[in-house]
């Protein structure tokens, strides 16, 4: 990384080292931090209300499934579904890149929904509204491993920070791998802060709303800054692809939040039934 005039030139090789032929990549690195540290996080949360912890190994899978089978198949059917009706088996190759994290958005729901069924044998809710906190930290993540990527870049510009990506073109563009990740983060510290510091983590979808409402809001601001992605985005007009898809999940936060206010656990009992 040098610097260039007031512009930052990015030319950071997305490889760590190989193994073989095989490369260690620093997205993968950062997404397996991300898993990891929301382990370590939920776990603390188990504690202070005293879940079994024999939940949490499971819990991390169904999680794990989710975020890679959703944001896989998001993106294939939100934004490339041309190339991958045509051509099926690149569906699988997840390791060429290409996920979406509406995908993930519908997906984790979905799965922690059977883990529910299947283990705890509590309200989807309960367990949302703690795995939602470390998923908000693994965004942040993610991000960066897209910077170290050199992908999801930004539009054109001329402000002092701005970045030319090396490996793409020689145009200053908005890093908005950056913006994006310090907006999941702010995120994370708000939800931790409402989960540890007040008594909402008593209601039952609220943190889940909220959540929604500051993940989705900001990505659709982001959406601004970011090159196209692709989708039906010509097709509707108005908004990106990203924000189309964005709308929704913010009104469903919204409308989490003013329903969860009725929905109040009044002892430490009660959060495990």
């Amino acid at each position: 990384m040098e610097f260039l005039l007031a512009y930052i030139t990015w030319d950071v090789n997305p490889d760590i080292f190989h193994i073989g032929p095989r490369p260690i990549r620093w997205y993968g690195l950062l997404f397996a931090m991300g898993f990891l540290i929301g382990y370590f996080l939920v776990r603390k949360m188990f504690l202070r209300e005293d879940a079994p912890e024999e939940w949490l190994d499971s819990c991390l899978i169904y999680t794990m499934i989710g975020t890679i089978v959703g944001a896989r198949l998001g993106n294939v059917f939100f934004y490339d579904w041309a190339y991958y009706s045509a051509n099926p088996i690149e569906i699988l190759k997840i390791w060429n890149g290409g996920l979406a994290s509406h995908g993930a958005a519908i997906a984790i729901p979905l799965s922690l929904w059977i883990f529910s069924k299947r283990v705890t044998k509590k309200s989807v809710l309960w367990i949302l509204d703690k795995v939602v906190i470390a998923v908000a930290l693994a965004g942040c993540f993610i991000r960066l491993g897209n910077l170290m990527n050199s992908e999801i870049y930004g539009i054109q510009t001329d402000v002092p920070w701005a970045f030319i990506f090396a490996r793409v073109d020689a145009i200053p563009r908005h890093p908005v791998q950056i913006y994006e990740s310090l907006c999941y983060l702010m995120s994370f510290g708000i939800l931790m802060y409402v989960y540890w510091k007040t008594d909402f983590y008593k209601k039952r979808g609220f943190i889940f709303g909220l959540f929604l409402v500051l993940i989705f809001g900001f990505r659709f601001v982001m959406e601004y800054f970011k090159n196209a992605q692709g989708g039906f985005e010509n097709a509707l007009g108005v908004f990106s692809t990203g924000q189309w898809l964005s709308i929704p999940f913010v009104l469903l936060g919204i409308g989490l939040m003013v329903w969860s206010n009725g929905k109040t656990v009044q002892s430490e009992q009660e959060l495990l039934d």
